[in-house]
């Protein structure tokens, strides 16, 4: 219910205030994004399966955030940045996915 109420909460801050991203931080937005989500997703998880830690999850939407940003920095500095951000895109949205997948599974019981 916390990641739910912080989601509807920063959707509005971002539509009321609608800031603007310096462009030197416009190329980790998108990882940022995704891994954030793999997290949310990690959490509904998890609260369906009766084992949600508050502390837990908000390590690892900091930790997730940070790591992915850190991959793309880090292919940008070896001049890989394109190929790291889409192997990133690519795990994060498998985990993602196979998160949804148990997500089904609890909900419908299939």
């Amino acid at each position: 219910m916390i990641a739910l109420i912080g989601l509807a909460l920063g959707i509005v801050v971002g539509i009321v205030l609608q800031p603007d991203v310096p462009a030197v931080l416009q190329p980790y937005l998108p990882i940022a994004v995704v891994a954030a989500l793999d997290t949310l997703a990690g959490g509904l998880r998890a609260t369906l399966d009766g084992v949600f830690n508050a502390h837990v999850f908000i390590t690892s939407f900091l930790f997730n955030v940070l790591i992915a940003a850190f991959l793309v920095f880090l292919g940008d500095q070896l001049g890989v940045g394109a190929q790291l951000s889409t192997a990133v895109i690519v795990v994060l949205g498998i985990r993602i996915f196979s998160n949804a997948a148990a997500i089904r599974r609890l909900l419908f019981r299939s």
